[in-house]
């Protein structure tokens, strides 16, 4: 399908940060600048109070248009579309990188899910790893670990959650002896509770001789990252949550210690071959420098086009700036609530950026909210809701008063 050369100019934030000016944003000037940016997923507002913004972000109107403009090029150039598409890819890792402190822009690999990037680490030890991690990562971490564990392909240990719901770091660092990878969350996903002191965490890993692997997805956007400042050695994350750049557009970053060190991984394709159009097969085979190494088979380039405007507008408005944002508005939710009689958890900066109402039937919680029109999710924890930069503080009071009829 033609697309409108309008469509297609270049995403331009300039007008918008100079309107929402500098210091704290505001409501008013992010309803009068940075609203009509969302202005098709904005147009829900009139139905639905969305609260669900730690799970899918919500996508700006630009990334039909970036969308499009990949396709386009298909359409247009056929193979010649790989000259942009590549140069897509390439810039998206660059500006992945400038925003999670990676030092090199080859320290992200693309990869689809996070899931993907932790296969890739476990596969590149040459005998059945010996794992550490906790009994509240994400599911899919979860899951993998324990199919590599099922199968014999890797030695699986755990810490398990306390009795107040929350992972201990001296837990952790109780069960390192003889580990070779440790793998936990930064912020976890179920009750959004930052893991305290990571530093003394990573360094203890390393001392016991283990590789670290963070898992930063509900950080990502949500905390300013430093990943060569904490020197762990790998950490994923993707764009479906804060990022808004929606499903599939994930990454594994790898130090530059580990790729000076020549880890290589099973999980490997063509593009990770040394001159992979030369097409020479020695074997062993030969990979690439850095980074690219860690590549796989031909790649999907549309993803990167759909996080391009979400990745844009993150780094331009700034995580710290966001987090001061996005502490105002849980403070603001939260306290609806509890002058509502409704208990609440994950206030304050020992959080991310999702509330936590404990109930004991939490999905059937969620489906009864949304039939009244407030949309937020819910985990054995309980039910989740985020306000983000879209939501009116006067959004926030509806849905707390909405929740109150739900919760004698």
């Amino acid at each position: 399908m033609p697309v409108p050369s309008a469509a297609l100019a270049p995403f331009d934030l300039s007008a918008v940060l100079a309107g929402l000016g500098e210091g704290a944003l505001r409501e008013a000037a992010l309803t009068e600048h940075l609203f009509p940016l969302f202005s098709q997923v904005l147009a829900r507002d009139a139905r639905e109070i969305y609260l669900a913004n730690h799970s899918l972000g919500r996508p700006l109107d630009a990334t039909a248009a970036h969308i499009a403009e990949a396709s386009q090029a298909w359409f247009t150039q056929l193979d010649g579309a790989w000259a942009p598409w590549w140069q897509e890819m390439a810039q998206w890792r660059a500006h992945t990188a400038a925003l999670v402190g990676a030092p090199r822009a080859d320290c992200i690999v693309p990869k689809t899910s996070a899931g993907q990037g932790l296969r890739a680490v476990l596969n590149s030890y040459d005998r059945p790893p010996r794992v550490l991690s906790s009994d509240a990562e994400f599911d899919s971490i979860d899951h993998i670990l324990k199919q590599y564990a099922a199968k014999g392909r890797a030695h699986l240990r755990s810490a398990n959650t306390r009795a107040d719901g929350l992972v201990a770091v001296d837990d952790l660092i109780a069960r390192l002896d003889g580990i070779d990878l440790l793998v936990v969350s930064q912020v976890f996903f179920a009750t959004g509770q930052i893991l305290q002191d990571l530093p003394r965490l990573i360094a203890a890993a390393h001392a016991a001789g283990a590789r670290v692997l963070l898992d930063v997805y509900h950080g990502y956007g949500v905390l300013p990252l430093d990943l060569a400042g904490l020197q762990v050695d790998y950490a994923i994350a993707g764009s479906y949550k804060y990022l808004r750049g929606g499903p599939g557009v994930c990454w594994l970053y790898v130090s530059p210690a580990m790729l000076a060190a020549g880890h290589t991984t099973l999980d490997t394709g063509w593009f990770a071959k040394r001159d992979p159009f030369a097409y020479r097969r020695p074997m062993p085979p030969e990979f690439s420098e850095g980074g690219d190494a860690w590549l796989e088979s031909t790649f999907n380039p549309l993803g990167f086009y759909q996080a391009r405007a979400g990745l844009a507008l993150v780094a331009a408005l700034g995580v710290a700036r966001l987090r001061d944002y996005s502490l105002r508005q849980k403070a603001i939710l939260s306290a609806s609530l509890r002058e509502r009689g409704i208990a609440v958890q994950g206030e304050g900066t020992d959080y991310g950026a999702f509330l936590t109402i404990p109930h004991a039937d939490p999905m059937g919680l969620a489906q009864a909210l949304k039939e009244l029109g407030i949309n937020g999710d819910a985990r054995a924890a309980g039910l989740r809701l985020c306000p983000d930069l879209l939501n009116s503080e006067a959004q926030l009071h509806r849905a707390a008063a909405a929740l109150a009829t739900l919760i004698a």
